[in-house]
């Protein structure tokens, strides 16, 4: 069919129908022409977005604004509770004495098997008060790896996590990013923020866990490093949010 619209049907038209088929081909070989040169030019501008977005990701990821040496605290007041396992049933049934660690433990690097925050359930909250205004442009979380695991698990991971860029002054709060982190892939891993696009300093972070990978009492956070550029000096003469 294709053989006899292309190449048997001009031939049995008129002369001057054959210049109208002739024409109608030419300006659909144009038009297709021209947006496969519009999806090369759109491939290269992906492909040159992905790598300023690396390169400014590279360049900023060194710098770790959610230190508790470097003047990191939390905010108490919008973090959820710590979960105590010294209330669970279970504890006491295998005499596990738990000595509940406190929200900044995710503020210091020393990973190791329990030195972790942990809140209840599978759904919580902590709120990061950075030492500065920062242009936030990236996080990572990290954990222990199974084989690090006393229990052989790490079901007590944050799965489904959004970061969000908090204003304390006007309590307004801006998605940077929704990811989920895939501990057993990955146990630290750095995810990239809207924040490199379009810029805006923060001095306060909100790292929401929506779901974990099975637990049901309790989420278990080991490390939160947040990156980025810190506000220049007549940007935050005003000083910093409280």
């Amino acid at each position: 069919i294709e053989y006899f619209l292309f190449q048997e049907l001009p031939n049995v038209f008129p002369s001057g129908l054959k210049t109208l088929w002739n024409s109608h081909t030419l300006i659909e070989t144009q038009k297709l022409q021209n947006l496969l040169e519009e999806v090369t030019q759109l491939r290269a501008e992906i492909s040159s977005l992905k790598e300023f977005t690396q390169m400014a990701l590279e360049s900023c990821v060194k710098t770790d604004w959610a230190l508790k040496s470097s003047g990191a605290t939390i905010d108490t007041q919008r973090t959820s509770q710590t979960y105590d396992c010294k209330d669970s049933c279970l504890c006491r049934i295998l005499r596990f004495f738990w000595t509940a660690s406190p929200p900044d433990t995710i503020l210091q690097p020393n990973v190791f098997p329990g030195n972790c925050w942990a809140f209840k359930g599978h759904q919580g909250q902590v709120v990061i008060r950075l030492p500065a205004r920062v242009y936030l442009t990236a996080i990572t979380v990290q954990h222990i790896t199974k084989e690090a695991s006393p229990s052989g698990t790490v079901i007590s991971a944050p799965k489904d996590i959004a970061v969000f860029g908090v204003d304390a002054d006007r309590e307004e709060e801006t998605l940077l990013g929704m990811f989920t982190y895939n501990v057993e892939k990955d146990p630290m891993k750095t995810f990239p923020l809207k924040n490199m696009l379009l810029p805006r300093a923060f001095s306060h972070v909100k790292l929401l866990v929506k779901s974990n990978w099975g637990n049901p009492w309790y989420t278990c956070i080991y490390r939160v490093k947040v990156h980025g550029k810190m506000e220049n000096q007549k940007g935050s003469t005003k000083g910093p949010d409280k």
